[in-house]
């Protein structure tokens, strides 16, 4: 395996980060947004740019104008393949705007993908779940399983070591 460690964070934290070559971006901006400011020292980096928005339902013409799609999800799998497949270990940080709903939601996805652990895996219980849906109508034989918001509540009050 080729990914050794899957993380989620927000823009304004991964814009912070020096970066280094092991690690491998997943960049997720709002749409009309500038693309985030990386640091050049940051390995591979796919950059997408889709709204934190769920359908309004099922029956909306597709595609919808900034709303995730299929075809994003297939540049993410290709992207994880792709890191997969080198000899090279990587780290995949994933950040969108707040680091909260579409990254968490991706970095279970790649997580699912590579068996990688995922820091703070607790903090994904608030995962878009239109973004988790679409990735798995491109990978149905992965399991993603999205922690319960009980399980934020237990590590915040859980004694530090």
């Amino acid at each position: 395996m080729s990914i050794n460690q899957v993380s989620f964070t927000s823009r304004e934290h991964a814009e912070s980060m020096s970066g280094a070559p092991g690690i491998a971006v997943i960049s997720i901006t709002d749409p009309g947004s500038p693309p985030a400011r990386l640091s050049p020292c940051f390995g591979p980096i796919l950059r997408l740019s889709f709204f934190d928005a769920l359908p309004a339902d099922e029956y909306l013409p597709a595609p919808f104008p900034g709303l995730f799609d299929h075809r994003m999800a297939r540049q993410i799998n290709e992207f994880v393949e792709q890191l997969q497949a080198t000899s090279e270990h990587y780290q995949v940080l994933v950040h969108c705007e707040f680091g909260i709903s579409r990254s968490a939601a991706i970095a279970l996805f790649v997580e699912a993908c590579s068996e990688a652990p995922l820091a703070a895996r607790e903090f994904t219980a608030e995962a878009n779940q239109w973004v988790i849906d679409s990735l798995l109508r491109v990978r149905p034989d992965l399991l993603i399983d999205i922690p319960t918001s009980v399980a934020i509540v237990e590590r915040r009050h859980a004694a530090r070591t």
